[in-house]
């Protein structure tokens, strides 16, 4: 009979440990959301090159403080400021334009911190392909019992059920436009069960993991950046498939400007690294617009940077535009965000709060001997339902 090391034991653990907690109801999670790697002792910070939750002592928080408030001290005249925020396509245009596809990688973490992007069948089918993994590798009686298992509460998955199902006696913030899918004759999309957005797509790092997840399945994904370079990168993808997904322009911070399907039509909006680089004045109105196109039930997931991040506090004097909003040498900006502006944002737009983290960690360089504070936020919101007739 095949035997166990302990090392592989302990790994094969940790696999069902997050395989059960995928199968959980949407937003509840494990006790060490966003990764399990815990520095514990100092004297280990270089043997690797990220550590998860990161404890701020009180002299961190008030180091970056008062690093924050020297960089902002010195901020960019008001008459130079508007150029950012006007000409903001253009200096994206350039980063697509000179950068191409090399900046960004593929972003794999997508479905184990947002398992609510995948329709059902994908989600069992992401998970199946993990347990063939695991049995391959660990060909043990006790391992084939633990994966029929976890194949067996597969049968019931809430998740999916759930956003569809969740009614709360609460009045929406503002009248959405009461056109529906039947109002509008074609539109791409149309015939999917399961409709996903992902607005600043940029060259497609999210966009082809869901790709490949969710062909052979009833779901599609719309994707729209509003430079022309990206989306032309994304479409000349050798992965690009039309049948399941279809990549527009768009600027989201221009009001009048259609998207492609109705309002009411998406289960899903995907926004990861986008809203930090729009205006502050700007954001609330773009996640009210967005929110009118959700489901009732539907999923607005977040993910974007967090007050105090490393690369906050490493600007030097004269590139703040206003506190907390930063501009680059390239052009592009950056706002950071704190639980609360996070939460005000949504919930001013109708939708009750599933998650709202802030992912602290600790970003080694382990050949300068160097470590970075990170911070990133990652939030997921629900839009809620309508009450049912009385």
């Amino acid at each position: 009979m095949h035997k166990l090391r302990s090392s592989s034991l302990a790994k094969l653990a940790k696999v069902f440990n997050t395989l059960s907690t995928r199968l959980q109801v949407t937003g509840a999670r494990p006790s060490a959301p966003l990764g399990s790697r815990i520095l514990s002792s100092d004297d280990d910070i270089f043997k690797h090159n990220m550590w998860d939750h990161i404890q701020w002592t009180e002299e961190d928080k008030e180091n970056a403080r008062l690093k924050a408030e020297e960089n902002s001290s010195v901020q960019i005249p008001l008459k130079e400021q508007g150029k950012f925020d006007i000409e903001a396509c253009q200096y994206w245009e350039k980063f697509y334009r000179m950068h191409q596809d090399k900046f960004f990688k593929d972003r794999r973490w997508l479905f184990i911190e947002f398992p609510e992007l995948l329709p059902s069948g994908a989600k069992s089918q992401a998970i199946n392909r993990c347990l063939g993994d695991v049995q391959a590798a660990y060909p043990h009686p006790l391992v084939s019992s633990a994966i029929a298992e976890t194949r067996h509460q597969q049968h019931y998955d809430p998740t999916h059920q759930q956003r569809h199902t969740v009614t709360l006696n609460h009045q929406e913030p503002s009248q959405e436009p009461e056109t529906d899918e039947a109002s509008i004759k074609t539109f791409p999309g149309q015939h999917a069960s399961f409709r996903i957005l992902e607005v600043g797509c940029g060259v497609g790092n999210s966009v082809f993991p869901i790709v490949h997840s969710i062909k052979e399945t009833d779901a599609f994904l719309y994707c729209c950046d509003f430079s022309p370079s990206a989306i032309q990168m994304v479409k000349a993808h050798p992965d690009y498939d039309g049948s399941v997904c279809h990549a527009f322009v768009h600027d989201l911070c221009e009001e009048e400007a259609p998207f492609p399907f109705p309002p009411q039509s998406l289960d899903v909006i995907l926004a990861v690294f986008v809203l930090s680089a729009i205006h502050p004045d700007r954001i609330q109105g773009v996640v009210n617009r967005l929110s009118m196109y959700l489901k009732h039930g539907g999923m607005f997931l977040f993910r974007d940077y967090g007050r105090y991040d490393f690369s906050q506090l490493r600007f030097k004097n004269g590139r703040c535009l206003s506190e907390n909003f930063y501009t680059r040498g390239d052009g592009t900006c950056v706002y950071f965000f704190t639980k609360d502006e996070v939460h005000d944002l949504f919930s001013n737009a109708g939708l009750e709060e599933v998650q709202n983290l802030e992912d602290r960690r600790l970003q080694v360089n382990r050949g300068k001997k160097i470590a970075m504070h990170r911070v990133w936020m990652q939030s997921k919101y629900r839009k809620i339902c309508p009450p049912s007739p009385s």
